[in-house]
């Protein structure tokens, strides 16, 4: 019989053992997958309460540049948890934690109100009338780190199993590894947003420096740029490419900056010879932005809108769909604005008149499924 039972409780602590291992992969996956932290946070809370057999927990995040603890997260179905809500890291027992470097605290309940810092009293009220009856706090640190502290509350007194606070500090410093780098990962997203956004305030200074070099055009950039975003958006381009179709727009005309003033401002028609050297504008435009990496996608547009359908654009004799998506549906978008806007050596032309000759040049100078988006868009007819 004695045989029986060790050997029914070596299974019973195989198994354990298979399930907390289980636990530490699913956490060390949470870890490599680059979890947003809120999802982080959920992870880790259902594999300890899972594991460890737990009624409740929250997780504290650490601030230090205020020094503060935030409620972060927490789960049991029944407690409220002050999800948000900050204090002095030195406050209650998981400050005390922090503060002495203590790889478990306790505290009981009813006989320590100060187990939770006062900004959560109330919390510590609904914590007694639900029955729990002590709290445990674990500092979450790394190598180099103090990333927060998890709270356990009990409604018994804590195992004194020296297997299950082993594997309690086990899951902690995952947990700490988990949160450390979830908050690397959006500290990385933030960062990129940061930089994204900087790049495309570049971007609007160059419009506007092209703008304010060319009165002839100014204002064109700005009326093209969303009705081109609509059309591509209609022609099923996600949103990931829009983002380059947009910068494309924006920049379509920066190859201007490289034609002498002489030539771009010219108030009546170019000579054969001052064409050549205009024309060269989407080359100069292709030069100047293909070092630069980011930008690499959002050359279809100012590289290919002047090309044709029929081959007789420009620089590269491009036709049909040799031509990008983007800059066949940004030459009609173009040339209508063009077209509807005064000029020092014409005026606007009438909607009726830029209509019947985007309509007359499909199939030569445009591409006919740009046109017909660009119409069905403007409810000009089919």
């Amino acid at each position: 019989i004695e045989d029986i039972t060790e050997r029914k409780r070596s299974a019973e602590r195989i198994e354990r053992q298979l399930h907390q291992l289980e636990a530490l992969r699913t956490i060390d996956e949470a870890i490599s997958s680059n979890l947003e932290l809120d999802k982080t946070l959920q992870v880790l809370i259902q594999q300890m309460r899972i594991q460890l057999n737990l009624d409740a927990l929250a997780v504290l995040l650490y601030e230090p540049v205020d020094e503060t603890l935030t409620y972060a997260a927490g789960a049991d179905g029944i407690l409220e948890y002050p999800l948000g809500v900050r204090f002095n890291y030195r406050e209650g027992l998981a400050g005390k934690a922090l503060v002495e470097k203590q790889r478990l605290a306790m505290c009981k309940i009813e006989e320590n109100m100060t187990c939770l810092p006062p900004a959560v009293r109330q919390f510590a009220n609904q914590l007694s009338r639900a029955g729990f009856q002590s709290i445990l706090a674990i500092p979450l640190t790394t190598k180099t780190n103090l990333q927060g502290v998890i709270e356990l509350y009990l409604r018994t007194a804590p195992p004194r199993d020296a297997e299950w606070r082993r594997f309690l500090q086990m899951l902690a410093g995952q947990a700490a590894i988990a949160i450390e780098n979830a908050r690397l990962y959006e500290d990385a997203k933030r960062s990129n947003r940061e930089l994204l956004q900087a790049y495309d305030a570049t971007i609007e200074g160059w419009m506007r420096a092209i703008d304010l070099r060319d009165k002839e055009t100014e204002g064109h950039t700005q009326r093209v740029v969303e009705l081109v975003m609509r059309l591509c958006r209609q022609a099923g381009m996600s949103e990931d490419l829009l983002v380059h179709v947009r910068r494309g727009a924006l920049l379509h005309d920066i190859g201007k900056l490289g034609i002498p003033d002489a030539i771009l401002l010219k108030p009546g028609p170019l000579t054969d010879e001052e064409w050549v050297i205009m024309r060269r504008h989407p080359q100069y435009a292709y030069e100047m932005l293909s070092p630069i990496e980011y930008l690499r996608p959002a050359l279809d547009i100012p590289y290919c809108h002047h090309e044709k359908w029929d081959g007789t654009g420009y620089p590269r004799g491009l036709k049909g769909e040799q031509i990008p998506l983007a800059a066949r549906i940004f030459a009609v978008v173009d040339v209508w604005d063009a077209l509807t806007s005064d000029r020092p050596y014409r005026p606007a032309w009438s909607k009726e008149q830029a209509l019947a000759y985007l309509k007359e040049q499909q199939g030569k100078h445009f591409d006919p499924l740009a046109v017909k988006l660009f119409l069905k868009e403007m409810g000009l007819g089919d």
